[in-house]
């Protein structure tokens, strides 16, 4: 635990106009991030006597060892520079909202020649119009399959799309009048991406005109005896008329809003959106997040903008935001969301009529989210906890290990062997620091040396971060050892100096663990165990989990420590082990299936993807490239005669495949397709 004021800084050092701070850790992990109108007024208040601080604003000053700043010129730059390192950094004391699910959106996939009606979840993508988000991703098909009635857009995958075209015969929907079936030539490109953008337009909240203009069209139908016509029009208003049902009118006069709405408890709070657009509910999502720092209702709204809007742009930011209460620096936020839109947006708090009726209902869902998010994890966060006391209390640790790396080997006899290492932190899978390794040193099948080696090579990346960071810069015995890392990075930065600019984040194996977990017995424990000596490493435990029993094993004890079946301690153990080996598994796949697939032309240097498919295309098959003269490899547009000696100089080298073999009849099949696995 730091004292703060060991690393206060000077009085008169700290400038007073607006910027971003950064708290650091004795890792130079960033763990907290924050804006100010005054540097100087704000930083103070950190470095008072810590009776006096919230317990969690105390927590993380004695957590920190350093502190820097950025100058910004107005206090818009500063909340979105704040944003964009919350972002980056994820650091630990700050407010992230985190979706209770990952919420599907109703997707017009316009960055296509043909565009696609879809469901989609996740990150979004650039040329792609979003609608929503729904609650259920039924109820975006529900939806979607009364409007194709009347814009027969695209809906299929972009492999049922080309074996539609191939086959000059349209899929189900294009014979029974729900696609265009621009596959076949049915609608121009020009018609169906029109089609494609109506259909947005409508979801957007222009249903009026559309549905006007369709009666009408329906009443001339009538007028000239064209039956039929009428009664397709009238059914096609119909189903437009039972999706908008779905969505009631909340807000009259079309209104464009979000509103937020906050419920909180000392440690937790929940946040609820509903995305109002044409007056009616399009969309609704929600978060829930710990309160790690010491923050108040406005104060949340302020993160929930920045998550909500942070990627956003154009229509997609709302005209009016409705929030219980508004942040700080109001006026800043308000002209940041009103560059992000592109126009004036309004931030407020609704006194009276629809709209503070309708926030008085986003309230009580969002009170429900955080009663039923807290129900749930009671149980989970006392389970986790009682894991971490088992787990120390069994083998001898001083405290319960907040942060445990798994390492597993994996390979398919004796080829192709990797490792994997996964981190759980406080119980829970920490993804983003998964690491994968290529065992580097020897070739064959030897478990307990590949171990040696994967650990010995994550902990001298560590002990390099200590020494690029002056921690360790006393101890030239661990210097000595991470200048013989093969794992150093190419272009290793300079050492970090006060108030310079740098990632930020730890490098790679850079944040220790408390425990490592081996994948096997007592040879593996030994074999880590001896890594860690090797480099003068000695707190940092290590044990291992054998499949055949699930027995625990600790270095240097001839018999293994037993867990009860019914432990939760050995459970977390459980699944640590599981997902490094999941994640061992995996990575050796792909590179047995990357080695399987490889051709001699990957050999070529600066022959890229797209002109090794022009040779296969060019030819037909690879074999037909193997016979190819230098001059015919020349014909190939974008290949000159120095690429194509280079070709036939890889064919040459590389060793002739046994052909291929029909099993049930003994025939040799010729190579004829466009593989490329020699």
């Amino acid at each position: 635990m730091a004292d703060p004021s060991s690393y206060r800084p000077k009085p008169g050092q700290i400038p007073d106009s607006p910027g971003v701070y950064r708290f650091r850790d004795d890792h130079r992990r960033v763990i907290y991030v924050g804006k100010a109108k005054s540097l100087r007024q704000r930083l103070a208040n950190y470095f008072q006597d810590l009776s006096g601080l919230h317990p969690r604003t105390r927590t993380m000053v004695t957590t920190a060892a350093s502190v820097e700043w950025t100058v910004v010129s107005t206090e818009v730059e500063a909340l979105q520079l704040e944003y964009s390192w919350i972002k980056e950094y994820d650091p630990r004391f700050n407010v992230k909202y985190r979706d209770d699910k990952s919420y599907p959106f109703l997707a017009v996939t316009l960055n296509e020649e043909f565009p696609r009606v879809q469901v989609m979840r996740g990150a979004k993508k650039k040329g792609v119009r979003y609608f929503g988000p729904y609650g259920h991703a039924w109820a975006i098909r529900e939806t979607v399959d009364l409007m194709l009635r009347v814009f027969p857009v695209r809906t299929c995958s972009a492999g049922v799309f080309k074996n539609a075209a191939r086959t000059g015969r349209p899929c189900l929907l294009g014979y029974i009048g729900k696609c265009s079936a621009p596959c076949v030539g049915r609608v121009t490109p020009e018609e169906h991406r029109e089609l494609a953008e109506e259909f947005c337009d409508f979801m957007a909240g222009r249903t009026g005109t559309y549905i006007r203009r369709l009666e009408q069209r329906m009443t001339d139908a009538a007028e000239e005896m064209e039956y039929e016509k009428a009664g397709r029009l009238r059914d096609d208003i119909g189903a437009l008329r039972r999706a908008m049902e779905k969505n009631a009118v909340v807000l009259a006069d079309a209104t464009d809003a979000d509103l937020i709405a906050v419920a909180e408890d000392e440690l937790e709070a929940a946040v609820q959106i509903f995305h109002v657009r044409g007056g009616r509910v399009r969309g609704q999502r929600g978060w829930v997040t710990d309160k790690v720092e010491a923050v108040e209702t406005a104060g949340l709204v302020e993160h929930a903008l920045q998550q909500l809007y942070g990627e956003e742009s154009g229509d997609a930011v709302p005209k009016e935001v409705l929030v219980p209460a508004l942040p700080e620096d109001a006026e800043a936020v308000t002209q940041w969301l009103s560059e992000r839109r592109g126009s004036q947006v309004s931030l407020r708090i609704p006194q009276r009529g629809d709209k503070k009726d309708l926030m008085a209902t986003v309230g009580r869902n969002a009170q429900q989210s955080l009663v039923l998010h807290k129900t749930k994890r009671a149980s989970d966060l006392t389970t986790r906890s009682r894991a971490l006391e088992e787990i120390a209390e069994a083998l001898g640790l001083d405290s319960a290990p907040l942060r445990i790396e798994c390492f597993d080997i994996s390979h398919l006899q004796g080829d192709d062997v990797v490792a994997s290492m996964v981190v759980f932190e406080d119980g829970l899978a920490r993804k983003g620091e998964y690491r994968r390794f290529q065992i580097k040193t020897f070739e064959g099948q030897d478990d307990v040396r590949s171990m040696h080696e994967v650990i010995g090579r994550r902990f001298r990346r560590y002990l390099q971060e200590k020494e690029r960071t002056g921690e360790w810069s006393e101890q030239p015995e661990q210097q000595d050892h991470a200048e013989e890392s093969e794992d150093s990075p190419a272009r290793p930065g300079p050492l970090e100096q006060p108030g310079r600019e740098d990632d930020g984040r730890p490098r790679r194996f850079a944040y220790p663990p408390q425990l490592v977990v081996v994948d096997g017995g007592q040879p593996q424990v030994a074999a880590a165990k001896r890594a860690l000596d090797e480099l003068g490493i000695d707190d940092v435990a290590v044990c291992g989990l054998a499949k055949r029993l699930e027995e625990v094993w600790v270095p240097g004890e001839s018999d293994p420590v037993v867990l009860p079946r019914s432990s939760e301690g050995l459970y977390l153990l459980q699944r640590v082990r599981d997902e490094a080996h999941r994640f061992a598994i995996t990575y050796q796949r792909a590179k047995r299936a990357k080695r399987v697939r490889s051709s001699p032309l990957d050999d070529v240097p600066g022959l890229g993807e797209s002109r090794k498919q022009s040779l296969i295309k060019h030819f037909g098959s690879v074999k037909k490239l193997r016979q190819a003269t230098i001059d015919q490899i020349c014909e190939v547009p974008g290949v000159g005669r120095k690429t194509a000696e280079s070709v036939v100089v890889a064919f040459a080298k590389a060793a002739p495949v046994a052909p291929a073999v029909n099993t049930a009849t003994g025939e040799i099949m010729e190579d004829d397709g466009g593989s490329t696995h020699d």
